[in-house]
């Protein structure tokens, strides 16, 4: 019996929430943007009128308005966009309580019982759509397949508010004839790559050399070829949040390039600090922490037009135990950036993410050589400034390091923070 999932992703969503709330920009291009003063200053989301200007998500707010000078700029308004996103989740779960969430605006749903066909799921699809319409004043585009993979390739086939169906009989049809960047983790860098090697579709990487395509790319290579194969078996996790929260971490775009080791202490020490709480928040200590770096990139595409996005790069390390101390986390974020990206400045922005999650009631493993005594004085000593910031705000207490930039001083991650679902393969 093949699977029903369904992949729901909703249209334009910030944007369309902004109008939903004042409908008197529905006739003029609205975006959705990053605040220039504080150097956020890039498209997040737009609207279909805005589209036609050539208005497009990572593009430079500056940009936008040269290329549509009557273009409306909306700050975000995360708060309002997280309200929708449970609404739309509540319906969703009317149906399955199998709900995985890929961000606040796309959602899996799996269908799968005896006797549900793709067909059913269609049907379902439909109501859906008309459900969030009629119920929320919101569009959604669903793909229904008989995986997690070709389902949101669906959703992406036909917008605003459609659904589209790809059965297994089809999907060579249908997906095959795909650029193969529209394939679920396929970058902008893999699609250079895999062109090096004539890999122009989905289809060409479905049907590449399998071990040649593993030999000069790795593990990575063969499961994005089981993706285009249509063998994707991953499942859509159930919704419960302790098991939907993979990893808990913020990022940031400083307010002044990052320039030097104190810049990155500096930033790095405000996420730390703001992530610890979140994890003790949870309930949770983690074994790996993370530490990604941006910047702003500019590349030409084949057609020779320029355009402006953002370029993340990321490294990991497991912890020595499990910890939900800013002290550790600092302390080993700072060893694994000096390791990879202390010769690499400048720095647009910065993120701390920690992983390998467990709660906080599983006994922690004593160490010989290590003061579990000093350890524990600290988490009480870090759950009580975390009352006190939950009281007079998240800056009421800084550690000294934070002032040698007045302005990174005044940066509060917590309040825009993401909590970052599970990922299909472990792929964050």
């Amino acid at each position: 019996m093949d699977r029903v999932v369904l992949h729901c992703d909703a249209n334009k969503y910030y944007a369309s929430v902004e109008i939903l709330d004042n409908p008197a920009l529905r006739p003029y291009p609205v975006a959705v943007c990053g605040s220039q003063e504080d150097r956020h200053g890039i498209v997040l989301t737009a609207n279909a009128i805005a589209k036609k200007f050539g208005i497009q998500t990572g593009m430079a707010n500056w940009e936008a308005k040269k290329a549509c000078p009557g273009l409306i700029i909306l700050h975000p308004r995360y708060e309002r966009y997280l309200h929708f996103s449970r609404l739309m989740r509540k319906i969703y779960l009317e149906y399955s309580d199998r709900v995985e969430a890929f961000g606040l605006d796309e959602n899996w749903i799996d269908l799968t019982n005896p006797g549900v066909t793709i067909e059913d799921g269609a049907r379902i699809a439909d109501s859906i759509r008309n459900r969030v319409r009629e119920e929320l004043g919101l569009t959604i585009s669903v793909g229904v397949s008989f995986n997690k993979i070709f389902a949101k390739l669906g959703s992406d086939m036909k917008k605003p508010d459609a659904t589209t169906v790809i059965r297994r009989d089809d999907f060579r049809e249908k997906v095959w004839p795909l650029p193969v960047s529209e394939l679920l983790y396929v970058g902008r860098q893999t699609t250079k790559k895999y062109a090096d090697i004539n890999i122009h579709t989905i289809g060409d990487l479905a049907r590449f050399d399998a071990a040649c395509l593993k030999h000069k790319f790795g593990k990575t290579a063969e499961m994005l070829q089981s993706y285009a194969q249509g063998t994707d078996i991953t499942p859509v996790m159930p919704v419960s949040e302790a098991m939907a929260i993979k990893s808990i971490g913020n990022s940031t775009t400083a307010p002044s390039d990052i320039e030097n080791r104190d810049d990155a202490l500096c930033i790095i020490t405000i996420l730390a600090e703001c992530v610890a709480m979140r994890l003790r928040e949870h309930g949770f200590r983690s074994r790996n922490i993370s530490i990604g770096v941006r910047n702003v990139t500019h590349y030409t595409d084949i057609n020779g037009k320029t355009h402006t996005g953002l370029e993340w790069h990321s490294c990991q390390r497991m912890l020595p135990s499990a910890t939900n101390l800013a002290s550790d986390i600092i302390r080993e974020g700072m060893k694994l950036f000096h390791e990879r990206y202390d010769l690499l400045y400048p720095f647009r922005g910065l993120g701390v993410s920690c992983g390998t999650l467990v709660p906080d009631t599983v006994p922690l493993q004593m160490d010989l050589f290590g003061d579990m005594e000093k350890k524990m004085r600290l988490e009480q000593l870090e759950r009580s400034v975390d009352t006190l910031r939950l009281r007079y705000g998240n800056n009421i207490v800084q550690k000294g390091i934070v002032l040698i930039d007045r302005k990174a001083a005044t940066l509060d991650p917590k309040a825009d923070h993401t909590i970052h679902p599970v990922a299909m393969y472990g792929m964050g």
